[in-house]
């Protein structure tokens, strides 16, 4: 209600009905009542209706996210590469990032939030966090099996899948501490943003919430889905390369 008032808008009068919901987010809300509108509402000629308002700003962020999220993604990998110099510890790292988004998805689920630009700020940031701590879990690892595989070497002998287990075990083992140091350090910076109250607290709220739940699948990603990776495919990599052994000393003789 309120007072009456011409309105025009390119030329053309215009009325604005202002609509507002809390049952769900802005995206899906404007879906369905479009829907109901080209459903139920037939307009006179010369009559159209358009949805402007935060849904126009959403649309706007949802586009640029489509190039943001895959340009990240991409320069995470190639950062990897950079790294590694190898395209096998690269992907081991990229294939375990999504493990560490669960823990981000189970929070907004339990917290009842919607997907937002903030939201998925929230989970770019968890995904390079993920991607940092796996690196170094890997770094650990590869450290302790070049030095098992040093120590084989000086002895005469060949790296085992024993050898190769042990020196996982060992590098995992040596991961534990500064992996919760990050995990408590990142937790406690974040846990008094999700209790904030004020201007601005829902948005940082839907940006530290992803975080804090990744930081905890984050943890089971790196001591358990990582080493478990690198076991499988460092296990490969030794049959193949015991196998081309007996072939050269097959080929010798």
């Amino acid at each position: 209600m309120g007072a009456p008032s011409i309105r025009t808008e390119h030329a053309m009068l215009a009325a604005y009905i202002y609509v507002d919901t809390r049952e769900s987010d802005i995206g899906h809300f404007v879906e369905r009542a479009q829907a109901a509108v080209a459903r139920e509402v037939s307009f006179p000629p010369g009559y159209y209706a358009t949805w402007s308002g935060q849904f126009e700003y959403m649309q706007r962020a949802a586009a640029k996210m489509r190039v943001v999220i895959p340009l990240t993604l991409a320069i995470i990998f190639i950062l990897l590469y950079l790294n590694f110099r190898r395209v096998t510890e690269s992907l081991i790292v990229m294939l375990s990032v999504p493990f560490a988004l669960v823990g981000g998805v189970w929070l907004m689920w339990l917290l009842d939030y919607n997907v937002s630009v903030a939201v998925a700020v929230g989970f770019i940031a968890l995904a390079g966090v993920a991607a940092e701590t796996g690196v170094v879990m890997l770094i650990y690892l590869d450290h302790a099996l070049e030095a098992r595989a040093a120590r084989r070497q000086a002895e005469g002998g060949v790296l085992s899948d024993r050898d190769l287990r042990e020196a996982i075990i060992e590098g995992a083992v040596d991961r534990v501490r500064p992996k919760m140091m990050t995990v408590v350090a990142i937790m406690a910076g974040l846990l008094p943003i999700m209790w904030s109250s004020g201007t601005g607290s829902e948005v940082m709220r839907r940006i530290a919430a992803p975080m804090v739940g990744g930081m905890v699948s984050s943890t089971v990603l790196t001591l358990v889905v990582i080493p478990a990776l690198y076991s499988l495919i460092k296990q490969r990599q030794l049959s193949v390369g015991a196998l081309r052994h007996v072939r050269q000393e097959g080929d010798g003789r």
